[in-house]
């Protein structure tokens, strides 16, 4: 009997170690996911989700870009940059040309021409140098997936309760360090 006692304490002493070896891989991820979906914020950087293929093969669907201010006046022909193309659009295409236009008062209002790489067309409208965001800098591939679901219900609800799942497991009793008080009453 003590040998079926002494055996189920190591079965529980190795789940208890693969249970930390396992929350302790998790934890880390979900700190990875959130320092390169926040993280960057503080160095200036704005991060939004590919959701057409008019980049392609530069910028894939799902993927997640990264986002740096940039002085249009630096711009040039065949950069690339995001943009807002009305109040709730925002776009990322390669500069095709740059245009200088007067306004109502006779001054000079720097403007670009822009097209997808994947596009046959340029697109209809100029973007006002106002409305440019800045450059892509870098992106991360199918990333833009996982940052979209969780922002969103149900994702959003989701995250949410694995967060607090993951959290509860660090003060769940039955620890390691319990563990070791207890035998050493014994």
């Amino acid at each position: 009997m003590q040998m079926d006692s002494k055996n189920e304490k190591a079965r529980k002493r190795s789940w208890q170690r693969r249970w930390g070896v396992f929350s302790t891989v998790i934890v880390a991820i979900v700190l990875l996911f959130a320092i390169v979906l926040v993280g960057f914020k503080i160095f200036g950087y704005q991060i939004y989700t590919v959701m057409s293929g008019s980049m392609e093969p530069v910028y894939h669907v799902g993927s997640l870009i990264y986002v740096k201010e940039v002085d249009t006046n630096t711009l040039e022909k065949g950069d690339v940059i995001t943009f807002m193309a009305d109040e709730d659009t925002v776009v990322t295409h390669r500069i095709d040309e740059i245009v200088h236009e007067s306004d109502d008062h006779g001054e000079s209002v720097l403007k670009f021409r822009t097209k997808g790489d994947a596009n046959d067309a340029v697109d209809g409208k100029l973007v006002h140098y106002k409305n440019v965001l800045g450059k892509p800098v870098f992106s991360i591939p199918l990333l833009g997936y996982l940052a979209f679901y969780i922002q969103r219900p149900p994702g959003i609800y989701i995250a949410l309760v694995v967060g607090t799942l993951l959290i509860a497991s660090v003060f769940l009793p039955g620890n390691k360090g319990k563990e070791k008080t207890t035998d050493k009453k014994k």
